[in-house]
């Protein structure tokens, strides 16, 4: 194994990023690491094993690591272009089992997606895979789309088949609105001298919170209601942070 110093603080430096936990021994990633820093010569993994001791890194709270395991099986099935069947466990609890055919594992974020077709839904979908329970191999195969972009696919699916349909109309026309907009928060479509934004969210607060409250142009929340609460109730607690008082 033959790293440079500035290689080998690289590897150091990009895995505690990605998994802060690596920095103790106790973390399967951090073993891991530890082995590679001292098959390393002495002159070169003396400072990475410094970095590795020293470097402190904060825990990203909206990461999810998924199971080794599971996260192989998936691989080796997207690499074989085999159909799998997921059991799969939602954010509320309800698990079910769904026949897929897995184009691709998009990192993203800190998050580990399975893209796919399911064969249940009959359509694209995104599933967790820290969330994905069991992964079975069945005798079918399968051809991923040509010349598709995984991340483009992922980014664009997430901003579809929530539970909150979302409606936002712009005034502004539609080049000077793309660049704020994320795939995740919806299409952005022309509308007559502007644009609409019609997308879904499980989550109404977060999409005017931290989506809908950086844009720095002039829209309107057609729908749906629970968005539309999510804003006012944003707005009133805005209002209340200048109001004068006596």
């Amino acid at each position: 194994m033959h790293f440079t110093q500035s290689e080998a603080l690289g590897l150091v430096m990009a895995v505690l990023s990605g998994q802060p936990a690596a920095a103790g021994t106790d973390d399967l990633v951090g073993t891991a690491l530890g082995k590679v820093v001292k098959a390393l010569p002495e002159s070169v993994g003396r400072q990475a094993a410094m970095l590795r001791e020293y470097a402190s890194a904060a825990p990203d709270p909206y990461s999810a690591r998924p199971d080794p395991a599971t996260t192989s099986e998936l691989v080796d099935a997207v690499a074989a272009r085999r159909r799998v069947l997921v059991t799969y466990r939602s954010e509320a609890g309800n698990e079910w089992e769904a026949e897929v055919d897995p184009w691709s594992i998009v990192v993203r974020y800190g998050r580990w997606y399975l893209l796919c077709h399911s064969h249940r839904a009959n359509a694209i979908r995104t599933y967790r895979v820290d969330r994905i329970r069991a992964v079975r191999p069945t005798v079918h195969w399968f051809e991923p789309p040509e010349g598709m972009d995984p991340v483009a696919v992922l980014e664009e699916n997430l901003g579809l088949g929530w539970e909150f349909a979302t409606r936002v109309v712009f005034e502004a026309p539609l080049a000077e609105v793309v660049p704020w907009i994320r795939p995740p928060m919806g299409r952005l479509e022309p509308l007559g001298d502007g644009c609409v934004l019609v997308g879904s969210t499980r989550n109404p607060d977060m999409y005017a919170q931290e989506w809908l409250a950086r844009i720095p142009l002039s829209f309107r929340v057609e729908g749906g209601e629970e968005l539309r609460a999510a804003v006012a109730a944003l707005v009133a607690r805005f209002t209340a942070a200048v109001a004068n008082r006596p």
